[in-house]
C-alpha cells in the first residue's frame, strides 16, 4: 500500500506528521537534516551542550515542544532523516540517502519544502567570508560558532534583526546592521503589524537590544560593495566604510518551490511574495490530484503559520480520504492563517523590496557564481530582444549551474525586468529541473 509522504520535517512538516498519526495514518517524513525541526528550530548536534534558551531565545519553549513532538514521532512513522528529495514524476519521489538512491511512490504527498534567503548580489559577495543570513544562523545553531570575528549584518527583512541579535547574545562581536528599508516604512506598517502583538514586541526588542548595546543599526542604509582580496576586510555603503571580517546579507526570504515545480503544479504570481508561487486552496491542495503544499515552501508566512498550515493541509488529507475529522477545527485553522497573513502584508510594507536595486547593479557583477555570468551579460541577451527568463538562460547560461538557479533566478529575474522595460511578472519565471539540489557524482543506484 503506497504510503502519504511528507516532505520537510519542519514546523509544517512535523504539524502534519502528528495530526496524520493522530487519525491513524502512518506517514512516511522526509527530510534533508539529521534532525528535525526546521531552520528555525534547528537543532545542535548530540553532545552539544548549550540550553535551549541560548539556542532559540524567546522561542526555546516552541522548539523544545516541536522537538519533543519529533522525538514521538520518529519511532512510530517512517521516518527517513538525511534524506534528500530531488526529482519527482510519475506519482514517485526519487531520493538520495547517505549515498544511496532510492524511490518510494506515493499516495498522497505533502510538500512542506520551507524557505531560504533571497539574494541580491553586490560587488565583492563571492569573497570567502560572505553568507547568507540563513547560513549564519545555521552555523551558530548547529555548530556554535560565528562566521568571522568582526560580523557585519546588511540586507533587510525580520531575519536580519533576529539573527544580529542571536550573534550579539551569544557573544559575537556585530560591528554594524545595515536595513535597506527607511524607518518611515516600518512607522507606516505600525497599524497592520499590531494584528500580532507578541511578534511586533519580539522584533522591537531585537531592534531596542542591539542599540542599547552599543550595535549600530543603520536605517534606509543600501550596501554598495564588499571589500577584499583573499577575503572579507570590509563594506561600503552610502559612502561610507567600515571594516569587518564577515558578512551576512540577504533580502527577505523565498520559497523553495522547485518540487512543487516538478510535480505540476499550476503557479501564480504573488505581488505580496515578488515571486511565482504554487497555487492551493485554503486547505493546501494544490493544483494537482493528490499533492499538498504547506509552509513557507508555498508562501512565506513564519513558523507558527507553517505549522498550521501543516496541520490544516494533513486534515484534507483525511477529509480527501474520507476520515472522520472534528469538522470545526479546519475552519478555526484557516481563520487564524487568514489574520497572519494580515500581519504579512504589514511585514511587506515595513521591509520593502529594494526595487532599484536592478538598475543600480553594475555590468561586471557576477549575478550567477555557478557558471560566472554577470550582470552585464544578461543585459547583453536583453538587449538582443530576448526578455522571457527561461529564453535568456537558454542564451547566458544564468541558472543552468548546481543550484539551478535557485541563489540567482529571482535576482536574474529582476534584471530583466529592469532592462526590458517589463513589470517582473511578465518575465516569467526559471522552469524547475531535476535534480533540485546538486548530487554528487558515483551515487550507488538500488536495485
Amino acid at each position: 500500500m503506497k504510503p502519504v509522504v511528507i516532505v520537510g520535517a519542519g514546523p509544517a512538516g512535523i504539524s502534519a506528521a502528528r495530526t496524520l498519526l493522530d487519525h491513524g495514518i502512518k506517514p512516511c517524513l522526509v527530510d534533508e537534516s539529521l534532525r528535525g525541526g526546521g531552520q528555525i528550530y534547528r537543532r545542535q548536534p548530540l553532545g552539544f551542550q548549550r540550553t535551549a534558551k541560548q539556542i532559540y531565545g524567546f522561542e526555546a519553549r516552541k522548539a523544545q515542544a516541536m522537538h519533543r513532538t519529533m522525538d514521538e514521532l520518529a519511532p512510530l512513522i517512517d521516518y527517513r532523516p538525511e534524506t534528500l528529495v530531488w526529482n519527482a514524476e510519475d506519482g514517485r519521489l526519487d531520493m538520495l540517502n547517505n549515498g544511496r538512491a532510492e524511490s518510494i511512490e506515493y499516495a498522497q504527498l505533502i510538500v512542506a519544502t520551507g524557505a531560504t534567503d533571497r539574494i541580491l548580489p553586490v560587488p565583492g559577495w563571492t569573497l570567502p567570508g560572505v553568507y547568507s543570513l540563513g547560513a549564519a544562523q545555521i552555523a551558530l545553531k548547529y555548530q556554535g560558532c560565528a562566521i568571522g570575528e568582526r560580523v557585519a549584518f546588511c540586507g533587510s527583512g525580520p531575519l536580519l534583526y533576529l539573527v544580529a541579535y542571536q550573534y550579539a547574545k551569544a557573544g559575537a562581536r556585530v560591528v554594524a546592521v545595515l536595513d535597506s528599508a527607511p524607518f518611515s516604512a516600518q512607522c507606516r506598517a505600525l497599524p497592520a503589524l499590531l494584528g500580532q502583538p507578541a511578534t511586533l514586541a519580539k522584533g522591537l526588542y531585537y531592534r531596542a537590544w542591539l542599540t542599547a548595546h552599543g550595535i549600530p543599526v543603520h536605517q534606509g542604509a543600501t550596501l554598495q560593495q564588499i571589500d577584499g582580496a583573499q577575503r572579507v576586510s570590509g563594506i561600503q555603503w552610502d559612502d561610507q566604510a567600515l571594516e569587518c571580517d564577515a558578512v551576512a546579507f540577504a533580502h527577505a526570504l523565498r520559497s523553495e518551490t522547485q518540487l512543487a515545480d516538478l510535480l505540476g503544479c499550476e503557479f501564480a504570481w504573488s505581488a505580496l511574495n515578488r515571486a511565482w508561487l504554487p497555487h492551493r486552496d485554503s486547505a493546501g491542495r494544490s493544483s494537482v490530484n493528490g499533492v499538498y503544499l504547506a509552509g513557507d515552501g508555498a508562501g512565506i508566512m513564519g513558523a507558527d503559520a507553517a505549522q498550521m498550515a501543516g496541520e490544516r493541509a494533513a486534515l484534507a488529507v483525511l477529509e480527501d480520504s474520507r476520515i472522520a475529522i472534528d469538522h470545526r477545527r479546519p475552519a478555526v485553522l484557516e481563520q487564524q492563517l487568514t489574520a497572519i497573513q494580515r500581519f504579512r502584508h504589514g511585514l511587506e510594507t515595513a521591509f520593502p523590496f529594494p526595487e532599484e536595486w536592478a538598475a543600480e547593479a553594475p555590468d561586471e557583477l557576477i549575478l550567477c557564481r555557478c557558471e560566472e555570468v554577470s550582470v552585464g551579460d544578461v543585459r547583453a541577451v536583453v538587449d538582443e530582444g530576448h526578455w522571457e527568463i527561461n529564453r535568456v538562460k537558454a542564451h547566458c547560461r544564468v541558472g543552468m549551474g548546481r543550484c539551478q538557479g535557485r541563489m540567482c533566478g529571482l535576482a536574474a529575474a529582476e534584471i530583466v525586468a529592469e532592462r526590458s522595460g517589463r513589470a517582473i511578472e511578465h518575465v516569467g519565471r526559471l522552469r524547475g529541473q531535476a535534480p533540485i539540489k546538486p548530487l554528487p557524482f558515483g551515487v550507488e543506484v538500488q536495485a
